[in-house]
């Protein structure tokens, strides 16, 4: 994933609102109205959330007679989600020598037993 897709994903996941508009995307194609009932906002505010969410890739506009369709592009979601996995496996290699030097402290050295 480039460093500028990487950032307008990013960006765009960063307001709760677009990541609210993204979940209800996720159940199938709504209008611009059927996305914005559940907010207390303006139709041209919810375009403009639209905007970024189309720019960053995560959103596409289709044309139906007078029906807009917006749906969900997830291409993005998984290039972030691989961008992840590979800070997930550093923390979790971390984690785990972090445990055996753990159970190494809490068994001891063998020879001091006796």
């Amino acid at each position: 994933m480039s460093a500028d897709r990487l950032s307008a994903t990013l960006s765009a996941l960063a307001d709760p609102t677009r990541r609210a508009i993204l979940a209800r995307l996720s159940h199938g194609e709504a209008s611009v109205t059927e996305l914005a009932e559940p907010f207390a906002m303006s139709l041209p505010a919810v375009s403009k959330h639209l905007k970024v969410l189309e720019r960053a890739g995560l959103i596409s506009r289709g044309r139906e007679a007078q029906w807009r369709p917006c749906r969900l592009e997830a291409a993005p979601l998984k290039e972030l989600a691989g961008w992840i996995e590979t800070y997930r496996r550093f923390w979790e290699a971390s984690f785990d020598r972090l445990d055996d030097y753990l159970r190494e402290i809490q068994e001891g050295d063998p020879r001091d037993r006796h």
